[in-house]
């Protein structure tokens, strides 16, 4: 499971096309809450979990990025 920093779903649908990505394979849910800027992984994350779109055992990549150039991923299994 791919989860990006929820800023805009543009950017978002862009990375999972650029990635050839599948809708099951990537999160989103700034269509719920907006762009929750910091937060807006962990709140992903929890979602998708709680949806159960993430199972133990499960690979899953965060990854964010924000103003001046700052960026950050991290892959954890589940």
């Amino acid at each position: 499971m791919f989860i990006p920093h929820q800023a805009n779903l543009r950017i978002s649908q862009f990375v999972q096309k650029k990635f050839g990505l599948t809708d099951d394979q990537v999160f989103n849910n700034i269509q719920k809450y907006g762009n929750t800027t910091a937060a807006s992984i962990i709140i992903a994350l929890t979602d998708a979990w709680e949806q159960g779109k993430i199972k133990e055992g499960d690979l899953v990549v965060l990854a964010a990025f924000g103003s001046g150039f700052t960026w950050a991923s991290a892959v954890i299994r589940w």
